[in-house]
């Protein structure tokens, strides 16, 4: 069946009138047997179900905008690398286990110095948590019991951030904070096809290497290279870490998929030129965006899965065939 490259208007069906969405698809790419896949937010029982028997059923997810994606996809369209974030991506960390460990640190330290719920959510806006800290309190006033110097105040928050790390690398070997639906499985898918993968996150390199360690199991935490911390100079919206892993790796930018959770995120891999999956996490589920190349509110497993390998090739297969 041919369809005219003008806009076409969705009712989705069981939302009501008001829901109707409209894209803009390319004719080339609906020869190429594309699905649809409205970002729109769902009942846990309501599917965007396709009639026809050669599309892929997807659940649809939030944002009110719609793209296009291949039902199929080759080897050839295998993403080089699968790229994640860790905190909001991997594992929720940061309501339940970084910002916990923030304040459990200034009250052993007896700062009197607390980051409830809202605040924290403001201050993950700073990409890093030494940034963080540094930033906090040159705009509230430095604890009286911080020194006075420049330089003994660095050292003042690495301390800080090293006892952090210790009490946030507990929570994790305890196994409090799970991982989050669909990651194990989709590293897994990746790992089967040859597919590089990585993690690359502002937070310290120890914190990281636990979580890949003790909730992705020692199997496949030897198969994933960690680019954390201060490995770069600058941190994300930088794109700094995403170029160090795609030459590290040996891989273009163009043929690597990020899945990020946050805005800054997203904006470090859009501008390291890789194409990047957005999976919202409880602090960043407001944020713009729009330059995504797809977003959800997780990746899920079946029978909730969002979205898989063969998903991020058909975006990779969509940027060459677009």
């Amino acid at each position: 069946m041919k369809m005219a490259s003008t806009a076409i208007s969705l009712s989705l069906s069981p939302f009501p009138s008001s829901s109707s969405l409209t894209v803009k698809p390319k004719a080339s790419i609906l020869s190429n047997r594309h699905l649809f896949i409205a970002k729109h937010s769902l009942s846990p029982s309501s599917l965007f179900t396709s009639a026809s028997t050669t599309r892929r059923t997807e659940r649809v997810c939030t944002s009110f905008t719609i793209k296009c994606s291949s039902a199929s996809s080759s080897s050839d369209t295998l993403p080089s690398a699968l790229l994640f974030d860790c905190d909001g991506v991997l594992v929720d960390t940061e309501k339940d286990g970084h910002r916990v460990s923030f304040n459990d640190t200034f009250d052993e330290k007896e700062l009197g110095v607390t980051w409830d719920v809202d605040l924290y959510g403001e201050l993950l806006k700073i990409g890093g948590g030494k940034e963080r800290m540094t930033a906090y309190f040159n705009k509230t006033g430095w604890p009286d019991k911080a020194p006075k110097s420049e330089e003994e105040r660095k050292q003042f928050i690495a301390s800080l951030h090293k006892r952090k790390t210790e009490l946030f690398m507990a929570l994790i070997e305890n196994r409090l904070l799970p991982l989050r639906p669909g990651v194990a499985k989709l590293i897994d898918q990746a790992l089967e096809k040859g597919v590089k993968v990585a993690v690359c996150s502002t937070s310290n390199e120890k914190a990281v290497s636990a979580v890949v360690s003790c909730l992705l199991g020692p199997e496949r935490a030897e198969k994933i290279q960690i680019f954390a911390g201060d490995v770069v100079p600058r941190k994300k919206p930088d794109p700094a870490i995403y170029t160090l892993a795609a030459n590290t790796l040996g891989v273009e930018p163009s043929s690597c998929v990020v899945v990020e959770d946050s805005a800054i995120g997203l904006a470090a891999a859009k501008a390291a030129g890789m194409t990047c999956i957005v999976t919202k996490s409880g602090y960043t589920a407001d944020e713009d965006f729009l330059n995504a190349d797809a977003v959800f509110d997780c990746i899920g497993d079946p029978p909730e899965e969002r979205f898989d390998l063969a998903f991020c090739a058909s975006l990779l297969e969509k940027q060459y065939v677009g």
